[in-house]
């Protein structure tokens, strides 16, 4: 099947508080679209506020699919990810409309869009075990340094607080002896891809992170934090290690102050947002890049038109 006998799919990528939500409801809105989150932290239900997750009123404006899909103890996989969006895409298809992957997680996007499997490597719960022991032993930074050790490439694109993913990654290099970067399976592209990068200059884009930290404090992120460590979610649950939360985490505890806690954000939500950089560079000529204080919604908008157009009737 040649790439326009593909169905399409509109991919919108971007670091992160750079105006992706709004920009692709809005795309979707002129252009008979639906959404499909490919950002890993909107998944799971009851975190919203640090997540940035868009509002009720916004996924009323147009179809959205993947958000509160999970509860933060069950994490989805790659795997389980792949599965779900491919079948969010074709029912958007069979539907007549348009699909618009938007995210966040580089590595969810690529998997999907370049047809990749993750390594098969079976679990191995001791070898996890005594990772897990040396984090908490010798502490988080350390594991994530023997990975950089071991799998540069593999540690660009791995938070370091990620502790579940480091000790994956981590795992499947010892068991295998090969780079955990070299050993995602690359199969056929499922779809005629158009990918739209959205960019800011980068005080503009720090001082929009800057001033969507402030705002979580403002809306409730840490009774947010609170009520799920009610629930019975465990401080150390893998989906509390996202950013936002953890801190808040440490507030709750004693162990940092809110004022710290912000600081902190904004120190790992810059190194997110050079990680995200790492799976989309604007150099990639595959990417289309805008400017989004340029305001190019009509140009974005012709864009996905002729690429549509482009495509064979039926």
């Amino acid at each position: 099947m040649s790439s326009l006998e593909r169905p399409p799919l509109i991919v919108l990528v971007g670091p992160t508080a750079v105006g992706k939500t709004e920009t692709a409801i809005r795309l979707a809105e002129r252009l008979n679209g639906e959404i499909v989150s490919a950002d890993s932290r909107l998944f799971y239900r009851g975190m919203d506020i640090g997540t940035a997750k868009p509002t009720l009123e916004e996924r009323a404006r147009v179809p959205h699919h993947l958000i509160d899909v999970t509860t933060p103890d069950r994490p989805w996989s790659l795997a389980v990810f792949q599965k779900a969006a491919e079948g969010a895409i074709s029912a958007i298809h069979r539907r007549g409309r348009l699909p618009f992957l938007v995210g966040g997680s580089g590595q969810y996007i690529r998997a999907l869009t370049h047809g990749w499997s993750p390594p098969a490597v079976a679990p191995n719960p001791a070898l996890r075990a005594v990772l897990e022991r040396l984090a908490n032993e010798r502490g988080q930074d350390w594991l994530y340094a023997s990975l950089t050790r071991l799998d540069p490439p593999a540690a660009d694109r791995i938070d370091p607080r990620n502790l579940r993913r480091v000790v994956r990654a981590l795992e499947v290099i010892l068991t295998t002896g090969r780079r955990f970067s070299d050993q995602a399976l690359h199969g056929q592209p499922r779809y005629h891809l158009l990918t739209i990068g959205l960019i800011r200059p980068r005080a503009e884009l720090y001082a929009r992170i800057d001033a969507r930290i402030e705002a979580m404090f403002a809306a409730g992120l840490l009774d947010e934090v609170r009520a799920l460590l009610a629930s019975g979610l465990p401080p150390d649950c893998p989906a509390l290690s996202a950013i936002g939360y953890r801190e808040c985490v440490q507030v709750l505890a004693g162990k940092m102050s809110i004022e710290e806690a912000k600081a902190e954000m904004r120190r790992a939500t810059r190194a997110f947002v050079r990680r995200q950089a790492n799976w989309f560079k604007t150099e990639d000529a595959a990417i289309h890049w805008f400017n989004v204080s340029a305001e190019p919604l009509a140009e974005i908008e012709a864009l996905i038109r002729r690429f549509c157009s482009s495509r064979p009737p039926g």
